[in-house]
């Protein structure tokens, strides 16, 4: 597969040979399950507290003819804590057991539970690998949403990695066709439900993803722009290249990134 190299300017410099990993077959299915594992692995673990509803002074008597016993009231046999009598009648109620007031969960959540789902490395490589080859598929890229220039697929000119001011990469992105794309992903919106009170008020549009080949002022100008993503090659991952399980993010590949992963194979 050969992709055209373009500058800043938009202007073809040349063609570039793609290395084997974006030829991989797209396959959805693992791209999923290596997006899902990287999720179960952020997840804070949760639980009750050992001993949430065993706190009360409580006995339960199951002696007959024991006065502080159960038997010939008419009532469960269950735990109970006395909160007040005179004789033997009491002012009681139910504690302990699962199913009274006051007491505990019959299966609370466990803090120790692994939450972490696995997925094997050869497994993992070949997710973001197709993830990598569904990035070049314009039309798969086209049904996730991106509004996309008449050229794309192409490969970008490392040059552009010396870009060190976020108008400068505005101005890029601008002159590569990505005006809509860049408005898509401008917008935020407020999120439904409870993650309005817990730091996460907005959302917003995934847009386009910058793959570097290493160190440089690319990765500190272009994270201030809306919507849009930058990483250096080496730590690609299947959720930056398909956010939310879900396959075909515009990306822009530079010159050094895409030599980088044929010189080192990654992901092989």
């Amino acid at each position: 597969m050969k992709l055209s190299i373009v500058n800043s300017g938009n202007k073809k410099m040349g063609d570039m040979n793609m290395p084997s990993q974006f030829k991989e077959e797209f396959r959805p299915d693992l791209i999923k399950r290596a997006v899902h594992s990287l999720w179960s692995k952020a997840r804070q673990a949760y639980g009750s507290d050992p001993l949430a509803g065993l706190r009360h002074s409580s006995k339960l008597s199951k002696r007959r003819r024991k006065y502080r016993g159960c038997y010939g009231f008419g009532i469960s046999r269950v735990n109970r804590k006395i909160l007040s009598r005179r004789g033997t009648r009491f002012n009681w109620m139910g504690t302990f057991s699962p199913q009274t007031v006051g007491g505990r969960r019959s299966h609370p959540p466990k803090a120790w539970k692994i939450l972490e789902r696995k997925i094997n490395k050869k497994e993992n490589q070949k997710a973001i690998r197709s993830a990598m080859s569904a990035t070049l598929l314009k039309e798969v890229v086209a049904e996730r949403g991106h509004k996309l220039p008449a050229e794309y697929p192409f490969v970008v000119n490392g040059a552009v990695e010396s870009l060190s001011k976020t108008k400068e990469v505005e101005k890029l992105l601008l002159d590569l066709g990505f005006a809509d794309e860049l408005e898509r992903s401008a917008q935020k919106k407020v999120r439904a439900g409870m993650g309005t009170m817990r730091g996460r008020k907005y959302q917003r549009k995934k847009g386009v993803l910058i793959v570097t080949g290493g160190e440089c002022p690319l990765l500190n100008s272009a994270k201030n722009v809306p919507g849009v993503d930058i990483v250096e090659v080496k730590a690609l991952n299947a959720e930056l290249l398909a956010p939310g399980a879900d396959a075909g993010r515009v990306t822009l590949w530079t010159e050094k990134a895409v030599q980088k992963v044929a010189d080192e194979k990654l992901f092989m």
